[in-house]
């Protein structure tokens, strides 16, 4: 089964994505990600916010920070003791839930806000998750998903000569590879069953997004250059970051329904 499979592998780079976070919310890259989403939520106080994959969590950690009533759901469950571990004393205060991106538990229209980052690309049906991420939506609520083309270049050899010259230039610099810390077969493995790797994204989102909510569907593919540190920007130059946002419109729960 591709879903446990995919469950194993972040049970593995459970510890080291954690140490990746802890990085980020260590150096004020935090901040830096929170000013960009905030430019995203909707004016109102007290909003509930639903993390969908949150892996570490590192979203769920700095929304709460600020007060908002954050919930954080991740099928893996090393990946939520982390969650935890780094959350601290804010853990009391953020709901962990282990949970399936693509089957929610929650009710039609519980959240504000849906927010997620490098989830969608290695789900098995990503168009039933962003289907479920809307019914859980009140209407008017907020969609927020930063991902990127991962492993496209196992498809495009446009892709894979650049994503070569990205390991050679990291090498040149003498940075750290970000793909020596993975286990390259096992990610390749998986990436080359799910769906998203083979999709030009965010177009396929946009699409997707437009036939379950229909309205204020929206793709930001310069994200990047703002949310990224260097090290970043130079591993992962041929596939830069985008965000995919959208409101969820009237109809969209029927429509959402219908999708999955």
């Amino acid at each position: 089964m591709l879903l446990s499979q995919i469950e194993s592998y972040w049970t593995k780079r459970a510890q080291g994505y954690s140490e990746v976070n802890r990085h980020e919310l260590a150096t004020g890259q935090d901040q830096i990600w929170f000013q960009e989403i905030r430019k995203h939520l909707p004016k109102e106080k007290n909003l509930k916010i639903l993390d969908v994959g949150t892996g570490p969590g590192f979203f769920a950690i700095l929304l709460a920070e600020q007060g908002y009533d954050v919930t954080a759901v991740d099928y893996t469950e090393a990946m939520l003791s982390q969650a935890k571990y780094n959350a601290g004393t804010l853990a009391e205060w953020i709901h962990f839930q282990r949970m399936d991106a693509q089957k929610l538990e929650f009710a039609d229209e519980t959240f504000d806000v849906v927010i997620s980052r490098n989830l969608t690309w290695n789900l098995e049906e990503p168009e039933k998750a962003y289907a479920e991420w809307l019914r859980v939506l009140k209407e008017g609520g907020k969609l927020l998903n930063f991902d990127a083309n991962w492993y496209h270049h196992l498809f495009d050899e446009g892709k894979r000569r650049a994503y070569e010259q990205d390991r050679e230039k990291v090498e040149t610099l003498q940075m750290e590879d970000h793909y020596t810390c993975t286990d390259i077969d096992a990610m390749e493995e998986i990436a080359r069953q799910v769906p998203m790797s083979q999709m030009m994204r965010p177009a396929w989102d946009i699409q997707t997004l437009k036939s379950c909510a229909g309205e204020q569907v929206e793709a930001d593919e310069s994200v990047w250059e703002r949310v990224w540190d260097l090290t970043e920007k130079v591993n992962y130059a041929s596939t830069p970051l985008f965000l995919v946002s959208a409101v969820k419109g009237r109809s969209a729960g029927s429509r959402a329904a219908r999708t999955a």
